[in-house]
């Protein structure tokens, strides 16, 4: 049996959040249809952890992933994007959060936050360890941001399930996963 077919039959016989793991051999990047990962992220402290499941269940949640925060792109384009049409995407889409996530620690995606005036309009949630990002398997190496961090991407889930993907072709870049941009598909 050769290494590839091998690695599908193991991913195909463990559970799911076990096959995201497995994503740079069986190359599973998330895609509409699939179920969001679950996966523990961390707003404000590490003392608060928000499961990926607990927060997409029932609801309609627009998700997008930055390479860092406080970054031009991410600071000047990306983030007040989505605070600034927050009301509109609730209100003309139907959609109950939007969050944003990002490989930081929680306290950097707090004050991060806090210096945009995202509260109440954006969730800004930690993946300190990428754990997220790799489970999507949208991660990218940025060695003078730090090595690993996250693609830029949005996307909607509902109820769970994966209704929209946009990644940035080159997965830094500011055209598909911009606030204007979902929901339009």
């Amino acid at each position: 049996m050769s290494y590839k077919l091998l690695c599908r039959a193991v991913a195909n016989s463990v559970n799911f959040n076990s096959k995201r793991l497995l994503s740079r051999t069986t190359a599973a990047m998330v895609k509409v249809g699939d179920k969001l990962p679950s996966v523990d992220l961390f707003e404000d402290s590490p003392a608060n952890k928000i499961n990926t499941g607990d927060l997409v269940n029932g609801k309609k949640v627009i998700i997008f992933g930055v390479p860092g925060a406080f970054t031009p792109g991410c600071s000047k384009t990306h983030l007040p994007g989505y605070i600034s049409t927050s009301d509109q995407l609730k209100s003309q889409q139907g959609v109950d959060e939007i969050v944003c996530v990002s490989v930081n620690d929680p306290f950097v995606m707090s004050a991060w936050g806090k210096e945009h005036g995202a509260n109440g309009k954006v969730r800004l949630l930690a993946d300190p360890a990428g754990a997220f990002a790799k489970a999507l398997d949208v991660t990218i190496d940025l060695p003078p941001l730090g090595g690993v961090r996250s693609k830029r991407y949005s996307l909607i889930v509902e109820n769970g399930s994966v209704t929209e993907l946009n990644v940035e072709p080159d997965g830094t870049g500011l055209s598909c996963s911009l606030a204007n941009n979902i929901g339009k598909k």
